[in-house]
């Protein structure tokens, strides 16, 4: 029952994506998922057909804690399918980076708010911000390992080293129990070059963390998230299915 937070320092590089279609392909593997939308741009909640401000969030069970009343993470539960749920954000998560300065221990306030639900779940896959405020810091400490999925571009190399300095110095001073669970490779082409280059660098530099199954360019991704749904229920027959069907297989294999 891992906590796994989806993360890098830089926009663009599939977090979400992975997030959902990893988490998906798990759930039809017969594990039990939920996603947590810990962006207040709420990506994920709204490549899921959430409406724009539910009641019960993420934001709205934080904000409890912080005023000190008890938060029920249960209420903001969503069922996408049965054992495949969402915690949703609002756009009030925003909010949250600056409420939580202020708050004694506030890197474990996302821990407090999920414990009532960790043993409920065989995963539980946090999608994060870009940006690294008090929302990612919270997810890194409440999590057991973190995944980084990027592109294979030179720009999204470099956020790699940056993310990575924040990562162990979460590790050192707030979570030592948090390991790298390893690195996923999305929009891949074999053909490119740079693509491979990128591959290539990652390997040296962490070796067994770069996960050999590649997310291939695919629109299904696109249009699966534009219908508010997962690659697997808009084309179960895509590029995208059979990629996130494999990545989700190695994972497994990865956790034996």
């Amino acid at each position: 029952m891992p906590i796994i937070s989806v993360a890098i320092q830089k926009g663009g590089s599939g977090k979400t994506t992975t997030a959902i279609n990893l988490g998906a392909a798990l759930q039809l593997a017969g594990k039990k998922v939920l996603l947590i939308d810990a962006d207040p741009q709420a990506n994920l909640s709204q490549s899921l057909g959430m409406p724009a401000e539910p009641q019960f969030n993420l934001y709205s069970e934080i904000k409890k804690e912080i005023t000190g009343e008890n938060s029920d993470i249960k209420k903001a539960i969503v069922e996408i399918r049965p054992g495949f749920n969402i915690v949703p954000a609002s756009i009030e998560l925003a909010d949250a980076e600056i409420e939580l300065v202020s708050v004694y221990s506030r890197e474990q306030v996302l821990s407090w708010v999920l414990k009532p639900v960790i043993n409920d779940y065989d995963f539980i896959f946090i999608d994060c911000p870009h940006s690294i405020g008090m929302l990612t810091v919270n997810a890194l400490v409440a999590s057991d390992m973190v995944l980084i999925p990027l592109p294979a571009e030179f720009l999204p190399l470099k956020g790699v080293h940056s993310f990575m300095r924040l990562f162990n110095s979460i590790k050192k001073r707030l979570n030592p129990k948090i390991t790298l669970l390893g690195f996923t490779l999305n929009k891949f082409d074999e053909r490119k070059k740079m693509n491979q280059h990128v591959q290539e660098q990652l390997e040296t530099e962490f070796e067994s963390k770069v996960f050999q199954t590649h997310i291939r360019t695919c629109i299904s991704l696109a249009k699966a998230q534009e219908a508010g749904t997962d690659v697997f229920s808009f084309d179960k027959n895509s590029n995208a299915a059979r990629d996130y069907k494999q990545l989700a297989e190695e994972l497994l294999e990865k956790l034996k």
